[in-house]
């Protein structure tokens, strides 16, 4: 028995503890090692035992980026080249802009021979994204500040609802030019050539040949002055496709009818051959809209399909994005990324796959079902740009809401298309009157002809 004013006894020296051996078979259940992150730069799946549609989305490149952001504007000052004044406005009507103190004229560079966006469609691999286009950073403020390199004071550009604003001590004028991640500043621009007096013509005209049934309060609320001059904002693609569809083909061999005088069918008898067809192309210039409003083509709620309806936009002349182009305009902020518009260009690709077979298979004389598709998008580019539009809206008011009614006029090429609300009783009386004089006549040519 040890002594308790000596302490306690020392503890036996036992050997040093070999680790424990390794496992025989490999552990694969919950709290594996396998639950353990991997190592930085390391892939935690062995990519061979994934299906093939899952591998390739893995083992794919990231997305390549094509850098069209304007170093020399990061400031926010847009400088005229001659006389270094910032106070810059577009001269309507053009894509040139003018400093409004030396009277000097510029014109801004195309994107399209700048970054070279219209070569080599054919040999696009995987996704290459402009730097104007990159995923929207949710937690980006909306608010811009600049410090005046004239006078020191700070200015502040809110992107939701404008992209310049104006020193208020020494008149600078600034712009957001730099390409912050919340979707405001676009790749490129198509500027306005269509004017607002020219918009308005065209609004009051096509109001005109619809004004009989118009609804009576749109008739007298309707001011086509207040047609407001808008930016929205589009993806432009570029695509390398390959395409296959197979189905059914049927060409007739006889046509014959069945049944009384009075209860006669037509039936057909044809020849049902398998179809297939392979379709490689390219597609440059495709617009998607880039914003989910816009995007949302609800015929119950809104007209926006409207806007789809004044395509195409000459996008071959877009310049390189400067906030001065939008000087006495608004914008809407892009708030939809690449990959949430990959499938609205999946069907649209499908849809110009099936064009391009359509002259293959016309000799099929009963048409040809599709019963199966397959898309192979080889590589696509991503640009984001801001389109001109006139836009003229009025709210009818109904039921959930009522509609949102739009009038469009394509801000270059001056095609207009729009809804106009209209007086349901109207319509319907000039489809009686239409129908009785239709009767009227038929019953004329029968008397006539007996």
């Amino acid at each position: 028995m040890s002594d308790p004013r000596n302490g306690p006894p020392p503890l036996p020296q036992a050997a040093p503890a070999s680790p424990p051996p390794l496992p025989a078979a490999k552990l694969d259940g919950p709290g594996s090692p396998q639950d353990v992150p991997p190592l930085p730069g390391s892939f935690p799946l062995d990519t061979s035992t994934l299906p093939q549609a899952i591998r390739d989305e893995v083992e794919a490149p990231d997305p390549l980026a094509i850098d069209t952001s304007a170093s020399e504007l990061k400031d926010g000052l847009n400088r005229c080249p001659k006389c270094g004044s910032t106070d810059i406005r577009p001269r309507l009507g053009t894509d040139v802009l003018v400093c409004l103190y030396c009277r000097h004229e510029w014109h801004g560079a195309r994107v399209e021979e700048e970054f070279g966006l219209g070569e080599a469609l054919d040999q696009l691999q995987g996704t290459v994204i402009a730097s104007g286009a990159r995923d929207i950073d949710a937690d980006t403020s909306a608010l811009m500040t600049f410090k005046c390199g004239g006078c020191g004071a700070e200015v502040t550009v809110n992107t939701e609802s404008t992209m310049t604003a104006r020193c208020h001590w020494c008149r600078h004028v600034f712009g957001v030019n730099e390409q912050i991640s919340n979707g405001a500043v676009p790749d490129a621009v198509l500027p306005f050539h269509i004017k607002k007096d020219d918009a308005v013509a065209r609004i009051r005209q096509f109001v005109g040949k619809r004004r009989m049934f118009a609804l009576k309060a749109f008739k007298d609320q309707f001011t086509p002055e207040n047609v407001v001059g808008v930016y929205l904002p589009y993806m432009i693609v570029d695509s390398n496709v390959s395409a296959a569809v197979a189905g059914k083909g049927e060409i007739k061999t006889r046509e014959y009818t069945r049944g009384t005088e009075k209860n006669k069918q037509t039936y057909y008898d044809a020849d049902i051959y398998q179809v297939e067809r392979q379709v490689e192309f390219t597609v440059d210039d495709l617009p998607l809209e880039s914003s989910a409003e816009r995007g949302n083509l609800d015929t119950r709620t809104n007209t926006n399909n409207i806007i789809n309806t004044i395509l195409p936009f000459d996008t071959k002349n877009a310049v390189k994005w400067n906030a001065s182009y939008l000087a006495g305009f608004t914008s809407e902020k892009r708030n939809v990324d690449v990959e949430k518009l990959r499938p609205r260009l999946e069907d649209q690709l499908l849809s110009i796959a099936r064009a391009q077979v359509e002259a293959s298979v016309r000799r099929y004389d009963r048409g040809v079902r599709w019963e199966q598709e397959q898309l192979d998008v080889h590589g696509s580019r991503w640009v984001s740009m801001y389109l001109p539009v006139w836009l003229y809206s009025y709210h009818q008011p109904g039921a959930n809401g009522g509609m949102l009614h739009y009038i469009a006029v394509n801000g270059r090429t001056g095609e207009t298309m729009g809804s106009v609300p209209v007086q349901q009783w109207k319509m319907l009386l000039a489809a009686l009157a239409t129908g009785t004089v239709i009767e009227a006549l038929a019953i004329a040519f029968l008397v006539a002809t007996t």
